[in-house]
């Protein structure tokens, strides 16, 4: 009852996070190796219990998509789905021993990334010039990264488009939610037909984060953005503590 609670808890959190700013899985993942899901079936767990909500945020901007200087928006939307593809199959041909000690470093990288990701796109896109074609080959590898793990890829692919675009974050928003969905969905089939998916502790995590969700997405017009991306950071940053904490000292 412990875990179904802490579970069920870490999913209402989570879909709460990604409704107002994103970085729910760095709740979820932990929520679940914590209740004794091994981790590379936690994070797999992780990935199939918040699809759904990713899949109704692409459905909700289904009009608004674009696409970008030099590049069309199917183009990038098939080599997300071959990047999710690729990163899930790498994921099922991971050793669950190199996965647990792989983990932690994940969660640091993608907390890094959630706190930094927008900021070092702006710095980045003063100093270089990114061609369509590097865009084209960066989207792939952040469907690789969001197959395999995903932790604060809709960030990095923010921060990606920057580097080619003046286009605002709030213009950008349809092109990630349905990007994101896409490499997100396309693992988790593979997920499902690899047998790596722990149903019950899915099924509950879904329920949480569906909830977490609406009643995020209810109250996040009166909530600061840059305020709920700065907690947000410090929970991110406290659930990579622990994870290391469990890794490595335990």
């Amino acid at each position: 009852m412990n875990d179904i609670a802490l579970i069920a808890v870490a999913g209402l959190i989570g879909g709460t996070m990604n409704a107002i700013a994103g970085g729910g899985s760095f709740v979820t993942l932990p929520a679940l190796i914590a209740a004794g899901v091994p981790a590379l079936n936690a994070n797999a767990s992780s990935t199939v219990a918040l699809v759904p909500s990713a899949l109704a945020s692409a459905y909700a901007y289904r009009h608004d998509f674009q696409d970008f200087d030099g590049v069309r928006f199917r183009d990038m939307a098939s080599l997300s789905v071959a990047g999710g593809a690729s990163g899930a199959l790498l994921l099922e041909h991971t050793p669950q021993s190199l996965f647990n000690v792989l983990v932690p470093f994940l969660l640091l990288f993608g907390t890094l990334a959630f706190a930094f990701g927008q900021q070092a796109g702006a710095f980045l896109r003063q100093r270089i010039h990114i061609t369509p074609r590097m865009l084209l080959v960066g989207q792939f590898v952040l469907g690789v990264y969001g197959g395999y793990f995903g932790g604060a890829v809709g960030v990095m692919m923010l921060a990606a488009w920057s580097l080619m675009t003046s286009a605002s974050i709030a213009a950008m928003q349809p092109a990630r939610n349905l990007l994101n969905a896409a490499m997100n969905a396309t693992a988790t089939l593979l997920f499902v037909i690899g047998g790596l998916v722990f149903w019950r502790e899915t099924f509950i995590l879904f329920v949480g984060a569906f909830i977490g969700g609406y009643f995020g997405a209810f109250y996040a017009r009166g909530i600061d953005p840059a305020k709920a991306r700065l907690v947000i950071s410090f929970l991110n940053a406290g659930m990579t503590a622990y994870i290391f904490w469990r890794t490595f000292a335990r």
